[in-house]
């Protein structure tokens, strides 16, 4: 219900803009048109337009867009911003309330070819509500990890969903087969990897309590924003317990189309990893190791 609302609004947004645009941009618009309930989803214009009237230095404005995804050169009308940037303004919000609520496609997660787990959050309104619920996974799960999952290997990866399912979805694909293949190519060894559903970045440390490994690598969606909703971040952590903290944590973020590449990114995550691990250490500790 959720998503036919957010669908709903994003149709009636896209109706009103194409109504907008069409006359004064009829050779440069790349608006569809209307689409019928059911069909692809809605595609959007990524281009970016200059909404300052008679800029004194168009290109400075034009290069500081090129840079940045942020709202930049907008201009506005009295002390509000146009209407093209409002509406702009509000399929972007919308993009990233729906990557919230949505849930990772099942398909998805058969393309991975990855088991399933979840934490104790039973539902969305609980995962967001409660963050301790999406940081130990539930006991049916604990309980199924425990009987078949790898033990004692040097690494554990789990994807999570955490806060955007479109990141799953965009980035994982590729970023996860070029970590495994970069662990491969050290000889470092890996438990099978898990998908963990509404997931907290610390559930990696009750899954590490059950596996007994090294360290563990949450590849987890971000919380989106009104840039993108498909940026993907990774978090390691070296035999973490229960005074583990948040500087022991290394994190790699910004990892999509527009940042730091999927592909890139797993092979950058496993050399991260084969110094962790050589090091002992991660986050903090593991920086002032690397750096003496």
């Amino acid at each position: 219900m959720q998503n036919e609302k957010i669908e709903e609004i994003v149709r009636e947004v896209l109706k009103e803009l194409t109504q907008k645009l069409e006359n004064s941009r009829p050779a440069a618009s790349s608006i569809p048109e209307e689409e019928s309930a059911g069909s692809e989803p809605i595609q959007f214009p990524e281009h970016k337009q200059m909404g300052v009237d008679a800029p004194h230095n168009p290109a400075i404005i034009q290069r500081a867009q090129q840079v940045t995804p942020a709202r930049i050169g907008i201009g506005r009308t009295g002390t509000r911003m146009k209407t093209t940037s409002y509406l702009q303004f509000r399929i972007d919000h919308a993009a990233a309330q729906d990557a919230v609520m949505r849930d990772v496609p099942e398909e998805v997660i058969a393309d991975l070819v990855l088991p399933v787990v979840k934490t104790r959050a039973s539902d969305m309104r609980t995962y967001l509500m409660n963050l301790d619920a999406g940081r130990r996974l539930s006991e049916e799960s604990a309980e199924w990890l425990s009987k078949n999952g790898d033990k004692g290997k040097n690494v554990q990866i789990l994807v999570c969903d955490g806060l955007s399912s479109f990141a799953v979805e965009a980035t994982v694909q590729d970023l996860l087969p070029a970590l495994i293949q970069g662990l491969n190519l050290k000889k470092i060894t890996m438990g099978k990897p898990l998908f963990v559903r509404r997931a907290r970045v610390w559930v990696q440390d009750h899954v590490a309590s059950i596996v007994d490994c090294d360290a563990v690598i949450s590849l987890i969606g971000e919380r989106p924003g009104l840039a993108t909703a498909e940026s993907v971040s990774a978090y390691i952590i070296y035999r973490p317990n229960e005074n583990t903290v948040e500087a022991d944590r290394t994190v790699i973020s910004n990892i999509h189309k527009g940042g730091l590449s999927p592909v890139e990114a797993g092979a950058y995550l496993a050399d991260i990893i084969g110094e962790i691990l050589g090091h002992k250490a991660s986050g903090i500790a593991y920086a002032k190791r690397r750096n003496k």
